[in-house]
């Protein structure tokens, strides 16, 4: 029988792989508690909006988990994101270069659904990137 924390990482898992990779925006419904917290994007349509602009400017984009460990409700993450800049990304047209930026991401699981999101992204050095310098 698996643990809590393996059930919890497993759903994070496979949410990251349907939104962030797979880009199945809908599955919100599928991942996340009815009265889901996002503390990053401001709401679940924030969420799919910024996906959906990362989506747009980095169509070749993958998330790739390079650290996950559960503990209770929680799920801590840490991936990086690689991609092409190919299209609009807030205003700075697309530059063709690639990005490799690590980001961070807490999320709580209650009752086999994501309840709340937090994430952190290094936009210093992906910006770096997206310019070239």
């Amino acid at each position: 029988m698996k643990t809590l924390e393996e059930n919890n990482i497993e759903t994070v898992t496979a949410f990251i792989e349907a939104f962030w990779n797979n880009s199945e925006l809908e599955c919100v419904d599928r991942f996340l508690s009815d009265d889901y917290q996002e503390l990053a994007y401001q709401s679940k349509e924030g969420l799919k909006l910024f996906a959906g602009n990362i989506l747009a400017a980095f169509p070749d984009k993958r998330y790739t988990v390079e650290e996950i460990i559960g503990q209770g409700d929680k799920v801590l993450v840490r991936m990086t994101v690689k991609g092409t800049h190919q299209g609009m990304f807030f205003g700075t047209a697309p530059t063709g270069n690639t990005i490799d930026v690590t980001l961070y991401r807490q999320y709580r699981v209650v009752d086999g659904k994501i309840a709340e999101h937090r994430g952190w992204i290094d936009m210093v050095t992906m910006w770096r990137q997206i310019r070239g310098n």
